[in-house]
């Protein structure tokens, strides 16, 4: 096992023994689905919307990820009022800012969020992260444009320095960046793509692996990879079969991740230098 592997493994295990609790404020489509994506996992889930109880719940929890999926103006309230908990308590606050750019109510809030909350990571495609930094990219719905993964690492890097905070940007490859130091992804597969919620449960995957690990890059690049493999692994076992089928088996292989599962399903690469073998 190469170093990368063994401390990406050793993450994995802290979650698998710890269980940390993510609070995810996240969207009515996918809770079922993060929910038990986190349980398969190993983390222990909480969904807590509540003006009321917020504070309480972020201050106990490992990660409080914020998901503007299906917003109003009271559930972002209730949100900042979370994140703050959160960040007088040292607890990581992680950001989905979903279809930021498709409505000005969407992107303000977004932007709303980062201005009262101080973020730990966010995690989007590259049209919601563009947006987020004045740049217009096409996005469909909360679907990023066709062309979106034409220049992401520099799109992350300018994002990152901009918000001061990990940026996160999935396609293809997915990009991960603290505005100096950056890693490449590859892996996961195209059947993501089709299953509702796969892009809001990584970004409580990542908060599981940021509640064990307060160096984020690293705890970062960790979940983006074994979230890949995860779904390398569903998609040769249901190739034949179609998404409903490959959504059953992610969760599977989220609960059967262990040391050897990155082995052959995915490539990390630093800064354009390969640091990790193994591509599909």
């Amino acid at each position: 096992m190469s170093t990368w592997e063994k401390s990406y493994s050793d993450l994995l295990k802290k979650v698998q023994n710890s269980k940390p609790l993510v609070h995810n404020m996240t969207n009515v489509v996918v809770t079922n689905f993060t929910a038990n994506g986190l349980y398969a996992l190993g983390a222990s889930p909480v969904m807590a919307y509540a003006p009321e109880e917020v504070a309480d719940m972020a201050k106990i929890a490992g990660a409080v990820v914020l998901n503007i999926g299906t917003l109003n103006r009271e559930l972002v309230d209730a949100m900042i009022i979370a994140g703050q908990s959160a960040n007088a308590h040292g607890v990581p606050v992680l950001l989905d800012p979903v279809g930021a750019g498709a409505t000005s109510f969407r992107t303000e809030s977004a932007l709303r969020i980062l201005r009262k909350v101080k973020i730990s990571l966010v995690r989007g495609n590259a049209a919601e992260v563009a947006h987020l930094v004045g740049e217009a990219r096409e996005i469909k719905g909360v679907d990023a444009g066709d062309s979106a993964d034409s220049g992401n690492v520099d799109l992350a890097i300018r994002a990152a320095r901009t918000l001061n905070t990990m940026v996160v940007i999935t396609g293809k490859e997915d990009v991960i960046t603290d505005g100096a130091e950056v890693r490449m992804i590859s892996g996961g597969d195209a059947l993501l793509t089709k299953v509702t919620g796969a892009g809001c449960l990584l970004t409580s995957v990542l908060g599981a692996f940021a509640a064990v690990e307060p160096n984020l890059l690293l705890a970062g690049t960790a979940g983006l990879a074994f979230y890949g493999a995860a779904a390398s692994r569903a998609a040769a076992r249901t190739a034949e079969l179609g998404p409903g089928s490959f959504q059953i088996a992610f969760l599977d292989e989220l609960a059967k991740l262990h040391t050897c599962s990155l082995e052959g399903h995915v490539t990390v690469r630093e800064a354009g230098t390969t640091t990790a073998g193994g591509a599909r």
